[in-house]
C-alpha cells in the first residue's frame, strides 16, 4: 500500500523508504552471521567422513602411499618398476675420479663378453668382472638391431656436440668445446668408461643416463662409437694427447642427482 504525504501529492513517503533499507541490512547482517555460524561453528561433515572407509575428503584424505611398505600390493604395469635385481650404482665412485668399476664393466657384444644385455637387471651381470678385451675400437660387428639403436641413439643424443662422425663436427661442437671422439685419448679409453661417462657425464657433459636409461642402449651407443673409430684412421697427434682424463662430476650438476 502506497503512503501519500501531507500534501496528498501521492509520492511515497520517505520514512517508508528508509524502513525497508533498514529490514534489507537487517536481513543482510543476519545471512553473514548465519555464514559465520555455519561455516566457523557447527561442526562440519567432512570431520565425520573419515570414519567411513575410503571416503575421505579430498582436502583431508588420509593418503596410502604404496611403495611405503612392502605390505601393500602393487599393481603397476609390467616394466615399470624393476623387482628383479638393478643396476648398481658407482656414481661416489665415479666422482673421485676413480674408474675400478667402470673399467671393470664388460662389453655384452664385444669378443669374448658372451652375454646380452636386455634390461637394467642383466647388465649387473657384467659389473665385477675383468673385461674380456683391452681397450679401442677392435669390437666384433654388433648385431643388426644394436647396431642400428646405436646409430640412432647417437644421432638423437650424442651428434649435436660429437658431430655424425664423432669428429667434433656439431652444430655445437666449437661453441662447448666438446671432444672429437677419434682421437687416441678416446681411443684408449675402456667401454666401460665411456658407457660411465654416458650415464653420469662429465666436464660439460650432462649426464644421459635418465634419458638413455636401458643398459642395452648405452652400450648400443657405445659400440657405435667404436665403428666410427674403427672406420677413421688416427692421425697424427701432439705427444700427450692420448693420455687420458680422469672422471669426474658433471659441471652442469646432474652426475648427483637420482642415478638410474
Amino acid at each position: 500500500m502506497k503512503r501519500r504525504d501531507a500534501s496528498g501529492s501521492g509520492r511515497k513517503d520517505p520514512s517508508f523508504r528508509w524502513g525497508r533499507r533498514r529490514a534489507w541490512l537487517a536481513v543482510l547482517a543476519l545471512l553473514c552471521g548465519g555464514c559465520d555460524l555455519w561455516y566457523n561453528r557447527i561442526p562440519s561433515p567432512d570431520d565425520l567422513w573419515h570414519v567411513v572407509p575410503w571416503f575421505d575428503h579430498m582436502i583431508k584424505a588420509k593418503y596410502v602411499h604404496p611403495y611405503q611398505t612392502s605390505a601393500v600390493p602393487r599393481y603397476t604395469p609390467a616394466g615399470t618398476v624393476p623387482v628383479t635385481g638393478s643396476e648398481s650404482d658407482w656414481s661416489a665412485e665415479w666422482t673421485t675420479g676413480k674408474t675400478t668399476t667402470a673399467d671393470a664393466l664388460v662389453n655384452p657384444y664385444a669378443r669374448g663378453a658372451g652375454d646380452s644385455v636386455t634390461s637394467a637387471g642383466d647388465s649387473a651381470k657384467g659389473a665385477g668382472r675383468v673385461a674380456a678385451f683391452p681397450p679401442g675400437p677392435d669390437v666384433p660387428v654388433p648385431p643388426r638391431e644394436v647396431d642400428a639403436a646405436g646409430d640412432t641413439l647417437f644421432l638423437t643424443y650424442c651428434e649435436p656436440c660429437h658431430g655424425a662422425a664423432g669428429d667434433a663436427k656439431g652444430p655445437v661442437s666449437s661453441r662447448i668445446g666438446a671432444p672429437s671422439l677419434l682421437t687416441g685419448r678416446a681411443r684408449g679409453y675402456s667401454d666401460g668408461y665411456i658407457y660411465s661417462i654416458i650415464r653420469y657425464g662429465r666436464g660439460v657433459m650432462p649426464r644421459y643416463g635418465d634419458k638413455v636409461y636401458l643398459p642395452a642402449d648405452r652400450w648400443a651407443i657405445v659400440n657405435h662409437v667404436r665403428k666410427l673409430q674403427g672406420e677413421a684412421p688416427l692421425g697424427p697427434e701432439p705427444a700427450g694427447a692420448a693420455t687420458g682424463i680422469p672422471p669426474a662430476p658433471s659441471a652442469t650438476g646432474s652426475t648427483g642427482e637420482r642415478p638410474r
